[in-house]
């Protein structure tokens, strides 16, 4: 059987393997990191574990202002247009971004006493945390290059490698160390100099360039527009946790940002299946060829659809094994949190096309609107509800943030000449059906004979057509090799 599937793998082409093994390197990437958090709950206490949360948050923050996410769209993007520059492109975006970590350092610097209280961060943890954007966006640079180029074999060493040192080091330092929290990071900001700084190297040693006025001008006047849109993503993932340490205090937040991380497990899914499609959908798009689309997004909305809901059946035991009994109201936070997971995913399949034809004004509208009222919403009910409302206002701003860009898609594609791209009666049908069934399974956390019943009729459901899965993940895993 074992001969059978290594040449059933063999005969794939190389898109098909290469696709295959990008879906194995974003879930190493969390995965491991998922794994391990059972056991940083249990070193760090819930304070401890909140404020580790918050310094995350900020780092998510305050990375868009350094990096100017100059790894993310645009370069993916720009790889592709100036493919026969491709190195000096590198070489350059590399530049700018160590010339714009190196201001925002210096600016630190200058008025630390100022950023420390604001961020309510020590000068170590913030230095480190100026030094993981960089060495951040030096991997993000390589990794996009070796994704476009369909080198999955260097991508998946790399990340491997990560993926278990920082964990490990984690633990070592940890356990070492009195200061917890700056132990953790320190270990994080070790393993991510180690193994990422040699790729800078290697790109500018290739591209011969830090500078190159073409090259900066077009990466900054594509993504300084959309520096509003980052920021507001940003702050619509992590505001919650700051919030609740200044609202309502650092154990609040601990137990809230172990829901949020057990809820985003299933971005895995969500970030594989993203960093699959996106190079595909930009090529379909540019070929005016969108007659695959439907039918593929429509698959991978039913499957992150489904592994949301099957995680949230199983948020009570989740919690326990991630965070133990002291974590446990964090249960109840977890099911909304998980559905905000799915229109994040329908964001992704709406926004390419503006990111495509440049329509950022669009693309800042709707997130900056999505963002705005998250903070507002914070503002109002988690004083009165307390952490737990966190997660309701997160699901209410995912659903409007992708309603709007689903209409700004609607007029893109209405200017450019396309057909109606999706069936909206089939996007609302599957989003209602969705959250109903959510919140029906959470209804079920204290009857747990009912709620186990649940996921095994579920689970015979699946086996029983488990060669209709079969044929969809075959599709979706052709999809790339297919013109």
């Amino acid at each position: 059987m074992l001969k059978k599937v290594l040449n059933k793998y063999n005969s794939f082409p190389r898109q098909a393997k290469a696709a295959f093994w990008f879906l194995i390197c974003s879930f190493l990437q969390k995965g491991i990191s998922m794994l391990t958090t059972p056991i940083f709950t249990r070193l760090l206490s819930e304070a401890e574990f909140g404020q580790f949360g918050v310094f995350n948050s900020w780092l998510g923050i305050i990375t868009v202002f350094v990096s100017l996410n100059l790894g993310a769209g645009v370069f993916t993007q720009g790889l592709v247009k100036f493919d026969q520059e491709r190195k000096i492109f590198t070489s350059s975006l590399q530049g700018l971004t160590l010339l714009s970590t190196s201001v925002w350092t210096v600016v630190y610097l200058l008025f630390r006493d100022k950023w420390n209280e604001l961020f309510s961060l020590t000068t170590t943890q913030m230095l480190a945390m100026l030094i993981m954007i960089w060495a951040t966006a030096v991997f993000n640079f390589w990794a996009a290059e070796q994704r476009v180029l369909l080198n999955y074999k260097a991508l998946v060493a790399v990340t491997l490698i990560a993926s278990i040192a920082k964990p490990t080091v984690g633990i070592i330092l940890v356990k070492l160390s009195d200061d917890k929290v700056t132990a953790r990071i320190i270990g994080l900001l070790l393993v991510e100099l180690v193994v990422y700084a040699w790729m800078f190297v290697v790109h500018v040693a290739r591209g011969k360039k830090l500078y190159s006025g073409k090259f900066w001008k077009y990466a900054l006047l594509f993504n300084l527009p959309l520096i509003p849109h980052y920021l507001s993503q940003t702050v619509l993932n992590s505001s919650d946790k700051i919030m609740i340490e200044k609202l309502v205090g650092l154990e609040e937040s601990g137990i809230y940002g172990l829901a949020y991380s057990v809820s985003q497990i299933m971005t895995l899914f969500n970030t594989a299946l993203v960093q699959t499609i996106n190079p595909w959908l930009y090529q379909k798009i540019k070929e005016r060829d969108l007659g695959k689309l439907p039918g593929i997004a429509y698959i991978s909305l039913t499957l992150i659809a489904s592994v949301n809901l099957f995680l949230i059946a199983l948020a009570p035991e989740a919690v326990q094994i991630f965070g133990g009994s002291a974590y446990y109201d964090a249960i109840w936070v977890i099911p909304p949190v998980a559905m905000s997971v799915f229109f994040m995913f329908c964001y992704s399949l709406f926004a390419a096309f503006e990111f495509y034809y440049k329509k950022t004004f669009g693309v800042a509208v709707a997130t900056i609107a999505g963002a705005a009222l998250n903070v507002l919403l914070n503002y109002i009910f988690i004083p009165i509800f307390g952490y737990y409302a966190a997660g309701y206002t997160t699901l209410f701003c995912y659903i409007v943030y992708a309603a709007a860009h689903y209409v700004f898609m609607s007029r893109i594609c209405k200017q450019e000449g396309f057909a109606k791209v999706y069936d909206l009666r089939f996007l609302l049908g599957i989003s209602v059906i969705f959250i109903a069934a959510g919140f029906a399974l959470m209804l079920t956390y204290r009857i747990l004979w009912l709620r186990l019943l649940v996921v095994f009729i579920s689970v015979v459901i699946c086996i029983l057509i488990r060669k209709r899965i079969v044929k969809i993940f075959k599709t979706f895993t052709q999809m790339k090799s297919k013109k």
